[in-house]
């Protein structure tokens, strides 16, 4: 496979990456990944991204860990009274574009010393940060862009969701001269036709 893997990851949680991710796999027919599913098993990330693609080409690569708590990693692992070893964390094998997404932010610790800044460093992967519009939330786009830079991690670019805010949008294009990917617009029904024509919105 030639291309890096697209890890995608947010300004911090509940921002949209599952969405992002699903938008993704099928306007790229792209394989998906979740390294770590922290609570909600019966209803997590790969189901329901799974579950609004329409293609039959990608395929959805069980989690490396499955913790049963809804908390950070660490904190869910250490509840489960597992301890997570990065080494266990193998990227699948695949011909196909792979679509990896994160558990929360940037800086969420996963096991002592070891941040999901690590982890996407270990899977040698190119970053799409999602981002929305709300109060701070320029100043935690910004921050999460500082961190990338600060550990070396290529970012493919930005990926705004939900409703705009174009004074936010163009401070945060302009000052950290990162490549806008796209804006998708807030979904009030979420299935598998909105799926397909959000990807239109998107320009890797």
């Amino acid at each position: 496979m030639t291309d890096k893997p697209l890890f995608v990851t947010g300004i911090g949680t509940g921002i949209g990456k599952t969405l992002i991710s699903a938008i993704l796999v099928e306007k790229l027919k792209a394989d998906y990944w979740k390294p770590i599913q922290s609570g909600d098993l019966d209803n997590s990330d790969t189901l329901k991204v799974k579950s609004l693609i329409t293609n039959s080409k990608s395929v959805f690569h069980p989690e490396a860990y499955r913790l049963t708590q809804p908390y950070s990693p660490h904190k869910s692992a250490a509840l489960d009274k597992v301890i997570i070893d990065p080494n266990k964390i193998i990227i699948p094998q695949t011909g196909n574009r792979l679509i990896i997404e994160g558990a929360g932010g940037l800086m969420v610790p996963l096991a002592a010393d070891y941040l999901m800044t690590d982890l996407i460093k270990q899977l040698n992967a190119e970053v799409i940060l999602v981002s929305q519009f709300y109060l701070g939330s320029i100043n935690h786009t910004l921050l999460s862009l500082a961190v990338l830079k600060q550990y070396n991690i290529p970012v493919k670019g930005i990926i705004f969701n939900g409703d705009e805010d174009c004074y936010a949008k163009n401070f945060i294009l302009e000052y950290s001269n990162t490549r806008l990917l796209g804006h998708i617009p807030f979904i009030e029904n979420i299935n598998k036709k909105a799926i397909i024509s959000m990807g239109q919105k998107i320009e890797l």
